[in-house]
């Protein structure tokens, strides 16, 4: 028998979004709040056409991203000085304290993906670096 504080199976049906520090709009997924994730997060994006988020890391937390329509480029590392280009039916694996800026260059299509990251909370971990907003060539 469970005790009333353990977490439970429960279905979460992604209608609620909510409005990260990133500058995206989430679709509310697996999380400590909405099942008592100790451990993970889960979450659906769809970047809209031409949309980009702020520049930011996860400090201490791993990310793995699945496209499931749509490219988004992203740009990472130090100064945000490297590229790369993901697409539907692509994983993306993103390293913890990695700095990055994901970018929906399409100005037709939006791009969809399912986040996981190894933060619970989610948006507890997300540290903004609008210093390399205005030294990156995007």
């Amino acid at each position: 028998m469970s005790s009333p504080t353990a977490p439970t199976c429960k279905v979460i049906r992604p209608t609620s979004t909510y409005h990260g520090k990133q500058d995206l709009d989430y679709f509310a997924g697996i999380s400590a709040e909405s099942v008592g994730a100790r451990g993970l997060c889960m979450h659906l994006l769809t970047i809209p056409p031409g949309g980009k988020a702020r520049a930011h890391r996860h400090e201490q937390h791993e990310t793995a991203i699945y496209v499931l329509s749509g490219e988004a480029e992203m740009w990472y590392g130090e100064n945000l000085s490297e590229r790369l280009t993901v697409r539907a039916g692509e994983f993306l694996y993103i390293p913890a304290g990695t700095p990055h800026l994901p970018v929906n260059a399409s100005q037709t299509d939006p791009c969809t993906a399912i986040l996981a990251r190894t933060d619970p909370h989610e948006q507890e971990s997300v540290v903004l670096m609008p210093e390399l907003e205005k030294g990156a060539n995007l």
